[in-house]
């Protein structure tokens, strides 16, 4: 490898075994497409849509051109007491790409502030309504909602949430998970499952907290961050049909499942469930600048401007400095435009039966592997863990198809192939063919 002319002692890396990197560094310079090449010359695929949000590939003309005509026009506006015209164009934009009512949004900076942005909007909804006393949010085991305190609490993964648990939320409980084991490979579809996975809502967490206490249910329509966990048919349907009977809020996490992961413009959409809010972010500036998001119901924003205060008290006490900012909602805009007019949202559809039927028919028999689930363009193989160390065998999986130009997502002891939209069937062969022989050598 060679030399790095970078000091990394300053740099603390995200999510990231930092002392590992430090040995092997991974620093990516340049992008174009569907290819990154790093900082010895490499080129390496892009096989996770850099963390689910490049959709439409990177170093796209239209958006980069946009981005820079409003950094020449307006830079930065306050967002309070003010706002910009870009930030009504994009809210009009995602507003009408939203299925429902949902029609109302709310802006902030990633889906980790959308979490919580969604949370606080539920407590003061209800309060708004007179049922103050709602404070009871639900999640889902594995569930993830970023790393605010609020996100860390409704979400469900140990390991985001053993070093905080004194500073937790304190009225949050979690349903059980959505993975069937019976069900260990799920081919481009619903599963189909016999376990009722809401049955222990119905019958102990609801009565344990009483349904008139509960403010909200959240949960990703997919458990993305988890490894691509999908779940029983009309599951979603059933959960949104429990909210409504005990006026619940439910709350859809689609950071990763929105903008065309689906083939569709939300996971809303692919399971025709319309939530009270939805939170987003990554696709929707195409991950070149951070935009994030909750788009709420019109019922909401009606309950909350109802009220006996004067005209110039604020309704709702939130919101953050970069609020819609005017340069990532340009980016929106034209990120937008490009996914229409390239029909990137129907690609993705097609491209993820060509990625799911290459892992069913690549990874089935393999050493370790034990299980595989494909829908939309995302497809995860499931591995055995190795004996005393979890998740070790799927990040040595991750650094040998680094290291041979092939860019996947380790999540635990699962392997994730998420591309963006513009991914071609030779891309796929690479990734799913690297992967392969990787497996093949981590026995």
């Amino acid at each position: 490898m060679a030399t790095l002319d970078l000091n990394m002692d300053s740099h603390w890396l995200p999510f990231t075994p930092n002392r590992h990197f430090r040995k092997e560094p991974r620093v990516f310079t340049a992008a174009d497409g569907m290819v990154f090449t790093t900082h010895d010359g490499r080129q390496v695929i892009d096989g996770i849509s850099s963390l689910w949000c490049v959709g439409a590939g990177h170093n796209r003309k239209p958006i980069n051109e946009a981005i820079k005509k409003q950094l020449d026009t307006l830079d930065y506006a306050t967002a309070f007491q003010a706002s910009n015209d870009q930030a009504f164009l994009a809210a009009e934009r995602i507003a009408a790409m939203a299925p429902g009512d949902l029609n109302k949004v709310l802006f902030c900076n990633s889906g980790s502030e959308a979490a919580d942005t969604s949370l606080k909007v539920a407590l003061a909804y209800h309060r708004a309504r007179g049922e103050g006393h709602r404070s009871v949010f639900i999640g889902r085991e594995k569930g993830y909602h970023g790393v605010g305190f609020g996100g860390m609490s409704v979400g469900g993964i140990p390991a985001n949430r053993k070093v905080y648990g004194t500073a937790l939320l304190p009225r949050v409980d979690h349903m059980r998970f959505i993975n069937d084991p019976a069900n260990p490979y799920i081919h481009n579809r619903e599963p189909e499952s016999q376990e009722d996975y809401l049955l222990e809502l119905e019958q102990r967490i609801l009565p344990l907290h009483d349904p008139s206490n509960v403010a909200a249910i959240i949960v990703e329509p997919i458990a993305g961050s988890a490894g691509w966990y999908i779940p029983p048919k009309g599951y979603l349907k059933r959960l949104r049909e429990i909210c409504d009977k005990h006026g619940i809020l439910l709350i859809f996490d689609e950071v990763i499942t929105g903008f065309g992961r689906m083939g569709t413009n939300f996971g809303a959409d692919y399971y025709g469930v319309v939530p009270d809010m939805l939170n987003f972010a990554k696709a929707v500036t195409n991950g070149v600048i951070p935009l994030g998001g909750v788009i709420c119901r019109d019922k909401i924003y009606d309950a909350m401007m109802k009220t006996d205060a004067p005209e110039h008290v604020i309704e709702f006490f939130h919101g953050y400095t970069y609020s819609g900012h005017p340069v990532a909602c340009a980016a929106a805009v034209a990120t937008l435009d490009l996914y229409q007019k390239d029909a990137l949202f129907p690609r993705a559809a097609e491209m993820g039966k060509v990625l799911g039927d290459a892992f069913h028919s690549t990874f089935k028999g393999l050493p370790n592997v034990i299980g595989i689930r494909s829908l939309g363009l995302a497809a995860a193989v499931e591995l055995a863990p190795m004996a005393g160390s979890p998740g070790k065998r799927a990040y040595d999986i991750f650094i040998d198809c680094f290291k041979k130009g092939a860019l996947v997502r380790p999540a635990g002891d699962t392997v994730v192939i998420a591309p963006p939209y513009i991914v071609e069937k030779s891309h796929i062969d690479t990734l799913v063919n690297t992967l392969a022989d990787s497996i093949r050598a981590h026995r």
